[in-house]
């Protein structure tokens, strides 16, 4: 519109606007209108507040659209317009394609726009109505062209070439082969998988993805089931899985930048010197950006700095999300994706990229949120990632970020929680990765404050975060999963426990010593007598904490399950790594009274029988050494147990089967993926869209 839409305009007053929402045609050959219409300049929204304010200017402008363009068909030469500009750049070299890019996003940008106002306020089978609408009277029936409009105040006509005109007319015909819609999505899809990414070209792909996501989001506002929608139909038909799923996942793999100018606007020679190039302003920053790793709030400053790797993200895990349990393309692609720097002789692949790259972006970021469900989609489901993943040396780059994650529980959501144990679990099911981690040793781990350590191998400040994270579960949280999936993961490693750092040891048995006090609490507490026969009465509740005695039963259950597995977990490491963990042993010694009541119970009594077992052989060397020595120092105790351990054979214990556990997907994994995808998209993305009027896939979760 010639001019810089700052948040101070008033977009109602513009003519080209008020032309293209009014009650008048304008066809799509219309070069002056168009050329005038897309030369525009606009500070993008960056954030929730900055998009409910562009969306308060547009909405007078967005009413008088609905109301004329079922008529006027201006959407439609606006699609053909932006078209003809996309079929365009797919010959034109660099410094040629420069105005087509800048009117490519700036069209699309409108188009966006108008989608989100569309599905927001109306229903999917209107915004396709809006996208096939011809003019009442269409121009194709004319014998000459219409006039094209001007800008001045005299309205005066300006003559068109003919030749020209019937050229783009045929052009036009020839791009519409088919419903709009499609070949509108066909056009998205070659601007993110055909044209390369370069700095005038980013924005481009940006706005291209964020208006898939956009599309997308008709599951949001729409009640019907997606397999009913048009929109998903035809996205989940195309044709081109692969190369795009490829291209978002290689847009991620490299993480570029935001230029700090828009299509390559300030270099010399280029035309933008005469359109003001410092009215730019998308996600661009004036002083230099700094690494996000080194940013404060990561998810924040990686969707500032890396908005084209952020929102392909999100795009990935939305496409493959969706139809889960049904024939997703997409998320066949995703799977079955390889290595780029495989033998050709491998099994065949959807597409290859490379998967060093890929960690090591994943690596950077996963600490937020959609970075972690996309480790995990990757991890369980893509066994060649998996199979890469679990070869590396640097494992503590992946796993030290996700314990920071658990560490900081109180900062992240219980999704996010969750999936980090899953992906945790996941790694714990390969033997390599149980011993590899106790071979790794970490030194001033400033971020954990319980204790200060110099020195403690991955495997135990894992073992502490999981600990602690149990905790954090018991107190605030109360998933009953969520301690099941952390056990889980310490019982898969415990029969590769290894080197044990003290407060590692300390912090397994003072597990135990804290449920065991709960268990006698609320053991005592149901044995109080509160009905008037003596036995618990189950319609007040009891024991201070507002809870019925079948609430407190039931705890007590979850409760002597949890025991169980920890019992396990000690168990498995003294029946295989014994030798190996003498400060577990000593522990085992110094806190021996708090097995004492578990001895007689009949869920506890087998196992407990081998840790006695153990804690009696070492007692008596002991005993035998202090009648010779006198008092005996840790160092001196440590000693004994050393020797002692060399000595001792596993075969004295009972035989209990090996401890292993293996994540598995419930069988209706929508249910829970795909309200958490979107809760992601509208949270950390850059679409902002309007809650209010959210009504679809668990608006309460989204909201």
């Amino acid at each position: 519109m010639g001019m810089n839409v700052s948040r101070q305009v008033d977009l109602t007053e513009n003519e080209y606007l008020q032309r293209f929402v009014g009650k008048t045609h304008v066809p799509a050959y219309d070069d002056d209108f168009w050329n005038n219409f897309l030369q525009y300049h606009i500070n993008l929204p960056t954030n929730s507040q900055e998009q409910l304010s562009l969306d308060l200017r547009l909405e007078a402008l967005c009413q008088s659209f609905i109301s004329h363009n079922l008529h006027t068909g201006n959407f439609g030469s606006l699609i053909n317009v932006f078209l003809l500009k996309v079929s365009e750049l797919l010959t034109l070299s660099d410094t040629e394609s420069n105005v087509h890019i800048w009117h490519a996003f700036n069209a699309l940008f409108i188009i966006r726009c108008l989608v989100k106002y569309m599905i927001e306020t109306g229903s999917e089978y209107q915004l396709l109505q809006h996208f096939e609408a011809l003019p009442v009277q269409a121009a194709d029936n004319d014998t000459t062209p219409s006039e094209p409009y001007s800008a001045g105040t005299s309205q005066t006509a300006i003559p068109m070439d003919v030749r020209a005109v019937e050229e783009t007319k045929a052009a036009v015909a020839k791009l519409v082969d088919g419903t709009k819609f499609e070949t509108f999505l066909e056009a998205l899809v070659n601007i993110i998988v055909v044209i390369p990414v370069k700095e005038f070209t980013y924005h481009l792909h940006l706005e291209a993805v964020n208006c898939m996501i956009i599309l997308l989001s008709v599951s949001l506002f729409s009640q019907q089931t997606m397999e009913k929608s048009t929109i998903y139909r035809t996205i989940y038909r195309c044709q081109h899985a692969n190369t795009l799923m490829s291209a978002l996942l290689h847009f991620l793999s490299r993480m570029s930048q935001a230029p700090q100018t828009m299509f390559g606007f300030g270099t010399g020679g280029s035309f933008v010197f005469g359109i003001a190039e410092s009215l730019w302003s998308i996600l661009t920053f004036a002083r230099k950006q700094p690494d996000i790793l080194t940013a404060h709030d990561l998810p924040t400053a990686f969707r500032e700095h890396y908005p084209l790797a952020n929102q392909s993200l999100l795009l990935i895990l939305i496409l493959t999300n969706h139809h889960a349990t049904k024939d997703n393309p997409y998320r066949i692609s995703l799977f079955g994706c390889s290595d780029s720097q495989d033998s050709p002789k491998e099994d065949p692949a959807t597409f290859k990229i490379d998967f060093s790259s890929l960690y090591n972006t994943l690596c950077r970021i996963v600490t937020i949120d959609q970075a972690t469900l996309l480790l995990y989609l990757l991890l369980y489901r893509n066994q060649r990632f998996q199979k890469y993943v679990m070869a590396q040396q640097n494992l503590q780059q992946l796993v030290i970020p996700i314990l920071q994650t658990l560490y900081n529980a109180p900062d992240s959501t219980s999704h996010h929680i969750y999936m980090s144990l899953i992906v945790l679990l996941i790694l714990s099911e390969d033997d390599n990765f149980n011993k590899s981690v106790h071979q790794i040793m970490l030194k001033n781990i400033t971020w954990y404050t319980e204790r200060s350590i110099s020195e403690i191998s991955l495997g135990g400040l894992l073992i502490l975060v999981v600990i602690r994270t149990i905790q954090y579960n018991m107190l605030k949280m109360r998933d009953k999963y969520l301690h099941t999936n952390c056990l889980a993961a310490l019982a898969n490693m415990s029969g590769q426990f290894q080197s044990l750092h003290p407060y590692v040891a300390q912090r397994l048995v003072s597990l135990f010593e804290t449920l065991a006090k709960k268990h006698a609490r609320l053991d005592q507490q149901l044995k109080q007598p509160n009905g008037p026969n003596g036995e618990p009465d189950v319609s007040i509740p009891i024991g201070g904490g507002g809870l019925t005695s079948e609430d407190m039963l039931q705890d007590l259950s979850v409760l002597e399950e949890v025991l169980r597995m920890v019992l396990e977990i000690l168990n498995s490491c003294l029946s295989h790594q014994l030798v190996y963990c003498p400060n577990l042993v000593y522990t085992l010694l110094y806190k021996r009274n708090v097995f004492e009541a578990f001895r007689s119970h009949s869920a506890f009594q087998d196992i407990i029988q081998n840790i006695d077992m153990v804690v009696g052989f070492f007692s008596s060397r002991l005993q035998r050494v202090q009648e010779q020595r006198g008092e005996l120092g840790v160092n001196e105790v440590l000693e004994v147990i050393s020797k002692g351990a060399s000595q001792w054979s596993s075969d004295r214990l009972r035989k209990f089967p090996d401890l292993k556990f293996k994540y598995v997907e419930e069988d209706a994994p929508e249910e829970f993926f795909i309200p958490y995808v979107w809760t992601l998209v509208c949270k950390a993305g850059c679409v902002h869209f309007n809650s209010e009027t959210i009504k679809g896939v668990s608006a309460e979760i989204v909201c």
